[in-house]
């Protein structure tokens, strides 16, 4: 009933209109898992690898030898095994590939493997996937912080930012929070069509206008949430991905460690290009955060400062990490 019959992998569309892998896992007890591989806009430099093909067909970015790795390799290695023991599914593949980055195999092939072997083995199970990997006790949801604005590589505008997010804290249901972020999404709109200003999207769904600052979106916010009838601080809070490593100001960035000599590192400086400020240390970017923190109810700061930037993180959390969430994600890939 769990045992792993047949993987077979194909090329789809994302939401971002590039090619992308999807598995489907099949079990001998009749039913089966799919997943679909995402992929980002702004990635760190030590993210595992995804395997693209290269070439002129769709500007490179096809997965043709990732689908063929699944039916080739990945696939013939998983039949037969349990398809319940994940950790042992999970190991088979690191070692299948073999390489630190997963750049042999891929790791869009891989992470499709392994996440549709887990939704068969969840379906078998009768059970819907997150109860089965969280168990009996995985039934609360998560606070969700909520896209309405882009900027940086999700947006063609000024905005340097690259997510300003609402984060519906002080309600008791997930829906009741999710509620107030869409009215506060649709109020958003109306504020920035009645002000003349762009609503189409960014890659995430965010509005993504021009706007002097941004300081100046989360002014928007704030006005959103008060529009809406909720309680900016007590009902909703912000959050920012500012995706920092994308900020890095070119004319200052580290040489390659491959070629640097014994010397003491460049200290990392930044861009903010759509306010026109260049040259910023990872201590004006903090002293930029505190000041937010003074006048916004920010919660949380995702990739405050580039993954590169050891110092300047140090510094970061010394200053703010008892005042607002500090979340790494290009930071710990």
């Amino acid at each position: 009933m769990f045992c792993i019959e047949e993987i077979v992998a194909r090329e789809i569309l994302d939401s971002r209109g590039n090619p992308t892998i999807e598995v489907d896992c099949a079990l001998d007890g009749g039913v089966g898992g799919r997943a679909a591989v995402p992929s980002g806009a702004s990635t760190g430099s030590r993210e595992a690898l995804e395997l693209r093909d290269g070439g002129k067909r769709y500007r490179g970015k096809g997965v043709h030898r990732a689908v063929a790795h699944v039916l080739e390799e990945i696939g013939p290695r998983l039949r037969g095994m349990d398809a319940r023991d994940q950790a042992r599914i999970d190991r088979v593949l690191i070692e299948l590939d073999g390489t630190p980055d997963k750049s042999r195999l891929g790791a869009n092939a891989l992470l499709g493997a392994s996440l549709a072997v887990a939704r068969a083995a969840a379906e078998a199970a009768g059970l819907p996937l997150y109860a089965y990997v969280g168990g009996p006790a995985a039934t609360v949801l998560p606070i969700p912080l909520l896209n309405v604005l882009n900027g940086g590589a999700h947006a063609d505008n000024s905005v340097d930012i690259q997510e300003f997010m609402l984060v519906p804290l002080g309600f008791s249901r997930f829906s009741e929070g999710l509620r107030a972020g869409v009215e506060i999404y649709h109020t958003l709109k109306e504020i920035l069509k009645k002000e003349g200003k762009v609503t189409a999207v960014g890659d995430e769904g965010g509005f993504a206008p021009d706007l002097k600052s941004n300081r100046e979106a989360l002014d928007y916010l704030m006005r959103a949430i008060e529009k809406a009838g909720y309680t900016p601080g007590k009902q909703i809070g912000l959050a920012l991905d500012v995706a920092a490593s994308e900020l890095v100001d070119g004319a200052h960035e580290k040489e390659p460690a491959k070629h640097k000599k014994k010397k003491e590192p460049q200290e990392v400086r930044y861009a903010l290009a759509g306010e026109g400020r260049t040259g910023l240390t990872s201590a004006d970017l903090v002293a930029l955060y505190a000041e937010w923190l003074d006048a916004y109810p920010l919660v949380s700061i995702e990739d405050g400062l580039a993954e590169n930037d050891a110092a300047g993180w140090k510094h970061l959390t010394a200053e703010l990490g008892r005042r607002v969430q500090l979340v790494g994600d290009d930071l710990f890939v």
